[in-house]
């Protein structure tokens, strides 16, 4: 790092508490609404899997539109480095007014977006590429928000107001439930048809309050410093990633603690609310309310942990919320069945669904474009089991064996509806979960559980990042691995995990994604990451 700029003292006399606290919630707000525009797809993917996907089975919209969910992840690095160029080149300010923009202008284009009913396969393309759009304008705003606040931040309070930022996405998640959830009870039965829009639409008035609040804000000092003394960088993607002194810092951070945050935030975020949905049947609006309660309980500790870090050091929290994730991820959510579903987590106990057949007559179905024909028995089998939310294990048989079904005792050869659907029924799996059989406390004691692993690898992670680059070209060289953490890493978690589940019918198998990332990333960080807590931006 070059050493160029006054210390770290010159935030005192620049910046007064008062415009401290401006910095913090006009930077925070604005990304809050940014998350929020991004999440928005996530809460409502089982509706926009059937206005976008028609034509496909319903497991296979489901999964399809999950992908879809992560095309915006895909994007992400990409936007990191357009917008972290410019962010470095030009200045933070306006590079995140920039992705604001870009972020409110796609995501309400969503909401008049015509459905696959309408124009065919040309709704989910266009709806693919406003997706895309998202992730590009997010992929540059988390760097510019994040480097903003910490370099306007006393030393001694960096953890502290970045936490505020790293707090914005749950807080985002928080504001589409809430939104959703408001406009699921103004449209009644007709949210599915048009109510649906209602949350996208919205999006415009959130754009105009928070580029309103941005065009008020100063540029940082530290990047305005650097500016006036001509040592910003002319080539910033050259010097993060072409120098391997800072590509080694660069590899570091992305599989020390960004794909392991990121898989514990999305672990947390959504996934949980998929295998409420999906694999336990909840109702969705409970699950909703459920996720909403936990997420005011677990958001402050963003900024808890963050504050944390400025006394303790970043490193011990974030390796022991990675260790928490790999140790405690079966435990949590076996007994989240418990309590979500207690009817499944029973019938699965006194009678297992077994299903023996010859490998070769069993197909992984994941059919994107709809041709495929899913037709021999034991295709037809797994489709109905997974559609009704019951799991079973698969068992090899010999070549030439016909599919054979057990349902604790029973026995059932071949493909036999009635009979397989009258089995599960005797059994006593349930069609749903009952609102009234979950334990509503111990389900959000467990979800608030999972989000605290997260507000630990999480909360400390912008000063982490922030810590880790210098000021020239700060912007740039942490928005790639956060984003690759968080956009591939994180962000195919709900795809990839939701795949296994139906691939091998065992509801817990998908964790076998966050924990192996969560090792790894725990293994990597204790070491090859350093302590950044002492660092002094201005030597940066």
């Amino acid at each position: 790092m070059t050493d160029y700029i006054e210390p770290q003292t010159v935030h005192a006399v620049t910046t007064t508490a008062r415009e401290e606290r401006k910095i913090i919630f006009a930077s925070s707000l604005g990304t809050v609404f940014e998350w929020y525009d991004f999440f928005l797809y996530g809460a409502l993917a089982a509706v926009i899997s059937k206005q976008f996907f028609a034509g496909v089975n319903d497991t296979t919209a489901f999964i399809f539109a999950l992908m879809a969910f992560a095309a915006g992840f895909l994007v992400r690095p990409f936007g990191a480095l357009v917008f972290g160029r410019l962010g470095d080149m030009i200045g933070r300010k306006y590079t995140f007014l920039v992705t604001i923009v870009l972020m409110g202008v796609s995501t309400f284009a969503v909401g008049l977006l015509p459905t696959y009913a309408s124009i065919g396969i040309a709704a989910p393309v266009i709806l693919i590429v406003l997706r895309m759009l998202q992730g590009l304008a997010l992929g540059g705003e988390y760097g510019g928000a994040a480097t903003y606040v910490a370099e306007h931040a006393p030393a001694n309070k960096r953890g502290h107001h970045t936490g505020w930022i790293q707090s914005t996405a749950t807080l985002g998640l928080l504001l589409s439930l809430l939104v959703v959830a408001a406009c699921r009870y103004i449209s009644g039965d007709q949210f599915e048809t048009w109510g649906w829009r209602l949350p996208f639409l919205l999006s415009i008035v959130l754009l105009g309050i928070s580029t309103w609040i941005r065009m008020s804000l100063h540029e940082s000092p530290a990047f305005t410093k650097m500016k006036a003394e001509g040592k910003t960088s002319k080539a910033p993607i050259r010097e993060s990633f072409g120098s391997w002194a800072n590509l080694k810092i660069v590899l570091t951070a992305l599989f020390s603690i960004n794909a392991g945050q990121a898989v514990t935030f999305y672990t947390a975020q959504f996934y949980v609310m998929f295998f409420l949905t999906q694999m336990l049947k909840l109702d969705a609006a409970q699950a909703n309310n459920l996720m909403i309660i936990s997420v005011l309980i677990g958001a402050p500790f963003f900024v808890f942990f963050g504050w944390l870090s400025d006394r303790i050091g970043r490193k011990p929290i974030l390796m022991t919320g990675l260790l928490l994730a790999t140790l405690c991820y079966f435990p949590l959510f076996k007994a989240l069945s418990q309590y979500a579903n207690p009817q499944i987590a029973q019938a699965s106990q006194q009678a297992p669904i077994t299903v023996l057949a010859d490998p070769a007559t069993c197909t992984f179905q994941f059919d994107p474009v709809g041709k495929a024909r899913f037709d021999s028995p034991c295709d037809k089998v797994k489709t109905l089991l997974v559609k009704a939310g019951v799991p079973y294990s698969s068992q090899a048989a010999e070549a030439g064996s016909p599919v054979v079904v057990t349902v604790g005792q029973t026995r059932l050869e071949g493909y036999d509806e009635p009979a397989l659907r009258g089995a599960i029924t005797a059994a006593g799996y349930p069609t749903k979960a009952e609102p009234a059989q979950v334990n509503q406390p111990m389900v959000v004691g467990i979800i608030v559980a999972l989000i605290l692993i997260a507000t630990m690898t999480y909360g400390p992670l912008a000063a982490v990042m922030v810590e880790l680059f210098p000021t020239r070209i700060r912007y740039t060289s942490m928005s790639l691995p956060y984003h690759i953490g968080n956009g591939w890493f994180g962000g195919f978690l709900p795809t990839v995990s939701f795949a296994l589940v139906v691939y091998t019918g065992d509801i817990y198998y998908g964790l076998w994604y966050p924990i192996l990332v969560t090792a790894v990333s725990l293994v990597v960080g204790l070491i090859a990451l350093k302590e950044t807590r002492h660092v002094d931006l201005d030597k940066a």
